[in-house]
């Protein structure tokens, strides 16, 4: 069964999403290896965060189930791993129901539908109790873990006793943002597969589709805040990341004048109870301004310096927030007056 569905937007939901663009060697990679009978029992799919690497994972899925099981013979689509969303396999995992299918992710809080840090043992072990079971529907199983860089040491160490022993027509594929920070038994087991950021034409066309609510500029501005990886562009707009860019860019832009009473109207937003994720975002947009303008400073030595020790300074400070139970408003003030200070000077 797919465990751990969670309260995903529908509209990023890569069990429900039927497209796939921008990823077509990958895909291919895929399709080539199941073709010629030497599909690998175990996938490392890696890239940045929100690059389609969870899309991907679901779509080859789709395609493996629907192989052999009755009346599903006519749902593949074309030459590439699609299968038709009416097809009775795509509902159920689009649903979390497919008894051929095991995710591995972290717990999401019931209130907030954030996912909570790791995956842990128990929740590797349900790996033992799905395979020892038989398939449900038709010959293969599918074990993703999304992803690999959340889970334990002694979910690491799971994993891997399967990986070493996998049983037969069970494929692994194994998400993660940050592989050289996995064991390198994991690594070697695995065949690596690799998802690069999309070209701005193919972001361009997933947020029109995905989008078409928003203006043209306003999709400009996630794409480049994105940086080809459009979960995150997708994120970005289903957390209010428009309008937290906006806030924050009349702030940076009047920089070294500052209006205290809107810095404070914006701390105060961040504060509150619930705005966990807003802080976030307010967090990953300053960082990314900020390395901006280190790119922008070139050989200028002095400048870039500064630059960077204020991308460091500021990063730490958000990073540290969550970790410590800092005060959101305090931090984001003091960010703002370091980079008052270092413009001053």
């Amino acid at each position: 069964m797919a465990e751990g569905a969670g309260t995903q937007d529908p509209a990023s939901d890569p069990r429900k999403t039927a497209d796939l663009t921008g990823h077509d060697s990958a895909e291919a990679a895929l399709l080539e290896a199941w073709r010629a009978s030497r599909l690998h029992h175990a996938w490392l799919l890696h890239g940045p965060r929100g690059v389609g690497k969870a899309t991907l994972a679901y779509r080859f899925a789709r395609f493996l189930l629907a192989e052999d099981v009755a009346g599903e013979a006519d749902a593949r689509r074309g030459d590439g791993l699609a299968i038709d969303p009416a097809s009775p396999v795509f509902h159920r995992i689009a649903s979390g129901g497919h008894a051929d299918l095991l995710v591995l992710e972290p717990d999401r809080d019931p209130k907030t539908g954030a996912p909570k840090r790791g995956i842990g043992a128990e929740n590797a072990r349900r790996v033992d109790r799905f395979l020892a079971l038989k398939p449900g529907e038709g010959r293969w199983r599918v074990v993703i873990v999304d992803t690999a860089d959340a889970m334990n040491r002694h979910a690491t160490n799971a994993v891997l006793k399967l990986l070493e022993e996998p049983p037969e027509r069970v494929v692994f594929l194994l998400l993660s943002a940050s592989p050289a920070r996995l064991l390198p038994t994991i690594r070697s087991r695995c065949r690596r597969l690799a998802l690069q950021p999309l070209v701005a034409a193919d972001l361009g066309q997933v947020l029109r589709d995905r989008l078409p609510e928003l203006g043209a500029k306003e999709r400009a501005v996630l794409g480049r805040l994105a940086k080809g990886c459009p979960g995150q562009a997708l994120d970005l707009a289903a957390r209010g990341g428009l309008e937290l860019q906006g806030r924050l860019s009349g702030l940076l832009d009047e920089l070294p004048a500052l209006d205290t009473a809107r810095l404070h109207a914006l701390g105060d937003s961040l504060a509150r109870s619930g705005a966990e994720a807003d802080f976030r975002t307010v967090g990953e947009l300053l960082a990314d301004w900020l390395a901006g303008q280190a790119k922008a400073a070139g050989a200028r030595r002095a400048e870039l310096e500064t630059w960077l020790g204020l991308w460091e300074k500021v990063s730490r400070l958000f990073a540290d927030t969550e970790r410590y139970s800092l005060d959101r408003k305090q931090v984001l003030l003091t960010a703002f007056a370091a980079l008052q200070h270092a413009l001053r000077a």
